[in-house]
């Protein structure tokens, strides 16, 4: 280990932390490992330094729902003290490693936790270890990595340091695993039981992606294990104002409310019922009501219904892709356009999502796609897309939103009519009735995870 003054520049302190890993039940079956870091620091206390890029590439929310479910594994590697450090910095040396008469302090040579550069270091590494070894990084998300090697597929979906494996080979899957402990030290959690606060559960129609710990958990958290639950997650015909009333005045404690939110934010990734309600509480983060935090309560009153509620991933040999869109012009009264501007503008954000999901099918190795059928309840706006001869309504659209006519015109889309009472995106623009509800919530494939 090498010494230097103790008066270099960019100098950290260091201190100790103990390391306990949780699985699903709460419990750790390693131990407690200790490991030196480093304290977290704001950007001010080394503001001459130039960390470069200091980002991680994380998976995106919604990728769980669109991962591969045969031969599903956990794997943690341990990333701190792999990814090489390209900067100047140094580090007071650890207890018991010096005199108190001594002024030396170490220089990193490697990354460890604190850092703002380790996880981004860290990343690097592995990709580069894992280009390597044949696999390919999609561009569609930079948290996929694939590896096609004559029909045997290997999928890895990646969040930090935790990693999920997926084939169709489970030898390989094995190799692989030893592969990757030859390079890291890792520890393998086996079969995809527990991912980052999404519980797994394998059944005879496929797998089921529930949250019920981490709902029970927020549910305790607030006190309302024992409460009342409510039928739907928000009332029908309710908007949540943004103005001040006498009645409504402004919340004292935002950080309680923005908390709320943001595990609410979290919880939807496997509760696709509540992301409307969520999507109104979120735009009043900065300065919200005490009815905004209300209807939060809300919110988790209707979680107390059934905490176990999941998405269902079913297997199945034959693929086809179909979305729906719809927008809810007259609830949104501050910047609302025209019914057909807005339906068709909602048709454009529609068709990138379904690109976007079609390109990462393809990087899976999904091949041949059909068309995609894109339904929606407004005549005017399907014929706006079908029809490019509406000049004097559509010449104020931004170009990009005519993307919808050119994958139209090239048959990857077709836009379909549907009745608006059956339109299942309607669960996304509004508050619906109990009926309603309970109704979409079939077609979106939200089931209990202890009753399939």
């Amino acid at each position: 280990m090498a010494s230097h003054d103790a008066n270099s520049s960019h100098l950290v302190d260091e201190k100790e932390t103990f390391a306990t890993p949780l699985n699903e039940n709460n419990s750790n079956s390693e131990g407690q490992q200790s490991d030196p870091i480093l304290p977290w620091f704001n950007s001010e206390s080394l503001s001459s330094t130039n960390f470069g890029d200091e980002p991680q590439t994380v998976r995106r929310s919604d990728r769980v729902r669109n991962f591969p479910p045969k031969y599903n594994d956990y794997i943690l590697p341990s990333n701190k003290r792999y990814g090489i450090e390209k900067h100047d910095v140094y580090m007071d040396l650890p207890s018991g490693y010096y005199d108190l008469s001594e002024t030396k302090v170490c220089k990193l040579v490697k990354s460890l936790y604190g850092l703002k550069q380790a996880p981004r270091q860290w990343n690097e590494k592995l990709t580069s270890m894992l280009n390597e070894n044949g696999f390919v990084q999609s561009i569609n998300d930079y948290s996929l990595f694939v590896k096609n090697d004559n029909g045997v597929i290997l999928v890895l979906l990646v969040y930090v340091d935790d990693i999920v494996v997926a084939g169709n080979n489970i030898e390989e899957i094995s190799k692989f695993k030893k592969f990757l402990a030859s390079k890291f030290h890792i520890k393998d959690l086996g079969s995809l039981k527990y991912f980052l606060g999404i519980e797994v559960l394998e059944n005879k129609h496929g797998l089921c992606l529930s949250q019920r710990k981490y709902c029970l958990e927020l549910l305790r958290k607030y006190g309302l294990l024992v409460c009342k639950p409510a039928a739907t997650p928000m009332q029908q015909n309710v908007s949540l104002s943004h103005e001040e009333s006498e009645n409504d005045k402004r919340l004292i404690n935002i950080t309680a409310y923005q908390k709320l939110v943001g595990k609410l934010i979290y919880l939807s990734i496997t509760r696709p019922d509540i992301s409307y309600v969520v999507h109104c509480l979120s735009q009043h983060m900065h300065a919200p009501l005490k009815s905004h935090f209300s209807a939060g309560l809300r919110v988790l009153r209707y979680l107390k219904q059934s905490p176990g509620l999941g998405v269902q991933v079913c297997h199945g040999n034959k693929l086809s892709l179909f979305a729906y869109s719809d927008a809810d012009w007259a609830k949104c009264l501050l910047t609302r356009k025209s019914v057909s501007e807005s339906e068709y503008r909602c048709l454009a954000s529609s068709t990138c999502e379904v690109l976007w999901i079609v390109n990462l099918l393809k990087d899976l190795g999904v091949e041949g796609m059909l068309l995609v059928l894109l339904y929606c309840d407004s005549t005017s706006a399907i014929q706006t897309a079908t029809n490019p001869v509406f000049l004097e309504k559509t010449k104020h659209f931004e170009i990009d939103v005519h993307l919808i006519r050119k994958k139209v015109a090239s048959c990857a889309i077709s836009t379909v009519k549907i009745d608006s009472a059956k339109n299942i995106a309607d669960v996304f623009t509004k508050g619906l009735s109990i009926t309603k509800h309970k109704q979409f919530c079939l077609q979106l494939n939200l089931v209990n995870m202890f009753e399939v």
